[in-house]
């Protein structure tokens, strides 16, 4: 019984740490307090982000963390700790938990986890306020096609051109044949 209990630790810490491994960003949270209806709804608006949610012992956390070399995070696993893993995207975690977090008081965040490097409060909550993924992208694909809409205009341009000066030349051909 102890061993199968030993064995069900180990691939608890296994299963955490690689998560840690495949997540983009992480955040700790301290939702002490937070009411059923509450935790409900923040976990909603996570897993309909691609974001993880869950409460782990901070024991079990702290081997995983360690296991996967980051072990910075040890100050932050103290008292009720839930933490979000940001699989899909490195901002989303940070952006519902600081919004959620603004119109609620019982929930704070505690620290974070940026590519494999520990992020203070102030960096998550800097973090939050990036756009999301597909708003940067769709700024870059914007500021690349400005060029080739430009070049496109120019280019169209110059045929308009040529083909009203054919036209010209056309026209005045036959007022002469006539």
């Amino acid at each position: 019984m102890k061993e199968e209990l030993l064995q069900s630790k180990i691939d608890l810490v296994n299963e955490i740490k690689d998560k840690i491994e495949n997540s983009q960003s992480i955040v700790f949270v301290d939702n002490l307090g937070l009411n059923v209806a509450d935790v409900t709804e923040l976990r909603k608006q996570l897993r309909e982000n691609g974001v993880e949610y869950k409460v782990y012992k901070n024991t079990m956390l702290k081997r995983a963390f360690a296991d996967a070399g980051i072990e910075e995070v040890n100050d932050y696993l103290v008292g009720p700790t839930a933490i979000a893993f940001g699989i899909e995207d490195a901002v989303q975690p940070a952006k519902i938990i600081h919004d959620f977090a603004e119109e609620n008081d019982r929930i704070e965040i505690k620290a974070g986890v940026l590519d494999g490097k520990l992020m203070s409060i102030e960096e998550v909550n800097a973090l939050a306020k990036l756009p999301s993924r597909e708003v940067l992208i769709a700024k870059m694909l914007g500021s690349l096609n400005a060029p080739l809409n430009g070049l496109a205009t120019v280019l169209s341009g110059n045929i308009r051109g040529l083909a009203v000066a054919l036209n010209q030349i056309r026209e005045k051909k036959e007022e002469e044949t006539a």
